[in-house]
């Protein structure tokens, strides 16, 4: 609940982008107060270890019993989910220890320089769609037969949705976004172009 409750925040913060990038900044730096405490910080790597780790145990030991769609959907975007956490919570890591804030410059900048946008527009889309999408699958597991379909579709328009209005928002759909060349330049070179 802990790490699921800062992904809420932590998109909701992403969000805040859609009205300019000063209003991002005011929002995660409102949202570090909390999440940057050592120890806080530390109860949530932690939940990510656990949750990507368990969650791959559980995939693991589901392989050949799994039935029905609902099943598979649990299973594809917890995995997605694992591997997601894993490339991003490492990308954050990296650009705190060379100095980078890691904001909207740093998550928009895949977005900005070719061809990365046709990696980080699908990975950042599928990331929010597979958090939806596993959230309403354990809605769906948990409530009442009446409205567990109902909360589950529910859940995966809004990964859809909130996909899409991040990746039109790295990619600079809603205000143009002027990415400091520091955000740039790694991209660049790994593309040839530095």
């Amino acid at each position: 609940m802990a790490l699921a409750l800062f992904v809420v925040a932590h998109l909701l913060g992403h969000l805040a982008g859609v009205a300019g990038t000063a209003a991002h900044q005011s929002v995660l730096e409102a949202l570090r107060l909390v999440y940057r405490q050592p120890v806080v910080e530390a109860l949530l790597l932690g939940c990510v270890l656990f949750q990507a780790g368990s969650g791959l145990v559980l995939l693991w030991r589901g392989r050949g019993r799994r039935r029905g769609a609902v099943a598979w959907l649990q299973a594809l975007s917890g995995g997605y989910l694992a591997l997601f956490l894993a490339i991003h919570v490492g990308a954050v890591l990296q650009g705190r220890a060379q100095g980078l804030d890691t904001n909207l410059h740093f998550a928009a900048a895949g977005m900005q320089v070719p061809p990365w946008p046709w990696f980080f527009g699908p990975y950042y889309f599928l990331a929010v769609l597979a958090f939806w999408t596993h959230a309403g699958c354990a809605l769906h597991w948990n409530l009442q037969p009446a409205v567990r379909t109902k909360a589950l579709v529910v859940a995966m328009v809004a990964g859809v949705l909130w996909g899409a209005c991040l990746v039109a928002l790295l990619a600079g759909g809603f205000h143009a976004l002027e990415i400091p060349g520091r955000y740039l330049a790694p991209l660049a070179a790994l593309a040839g172009r530095g």
